[in-house]
């Protein structure tokens, strides 16, 4: 099947793991009427679902937004995007899909880079961007679940996702 575009292996990276303490930053956080700075420790504060997406607009983050949307996850924890797009493009994103979901803005991809999730675009110099990942929090920010793609393009495993909120939230 010809997919209109090439399936590309990504190297193997040193993310933040299942046990590990999720990395504290601060950010604009977009929520749905205004962005304000926060740090991620000042948000979690329940079951958190992490989730690293590629640049809003691109359809990798689409089709992952539909599929929040799609299993009202936002009922059972708070879902937090982080992508490299600014504020206003977080906005606009949101006010299309992802309902009850909130998104960090880290341009530089510095934070992506902490969490070892970034993925040099092929073709553009100096463009970093975040590879899909999610990572489930417990209220004290331990990473109970961990997916980061190995390949580009990849989706997480929605249904592996699932289990494990069920399983915190239990």
């Amino acid at each position: 099947m010809d997919l209109g575009f090439d399936v590309v292996s990504l190297p193997e990276t040193d993310h933040v793991a299942v046990g590990e303490t999720a990395p504290d930053f601060t950010r604009p956080l977009v929520g749905p009427e205004f962005w304000e700075d926060r740090s991620l420790a000042s948000v979690v504060d329940g079951p958190t679902l992490l989730v690293f997406h590629p640049m809003d607009g691109a359809f990798q983050t689409t089709y992952m937004y539909n599929e929040l949307d799609e299993r009202g996850w936002v009922d059972a924890v708070d879902v937090v995007g982080v992508s490299i797009s600014s504020p206003y493009e977080h906005a606009g994103l949101l006010a299309d899909r992802g309902d009850g979901v909130r998104a960090f803005s880290d341009p530089s991809a510095a934070v992506a880079a902490d969490y070892g999730v970034t993925h040099d675009i092929d073709g553009m110099a100096g463009v970093t961007e975040c590879r899909p990942a999610v990572f489930l929090l417990d209220a004290a920010r331990t990473v109970q679940y961990a997916w980061v793609a190995d390949e580009h393009p990849a989706f997480p495993e929605y249904d592996a996702v699932e289990d494990a909120i069920d399983a915190l939230v239990e």
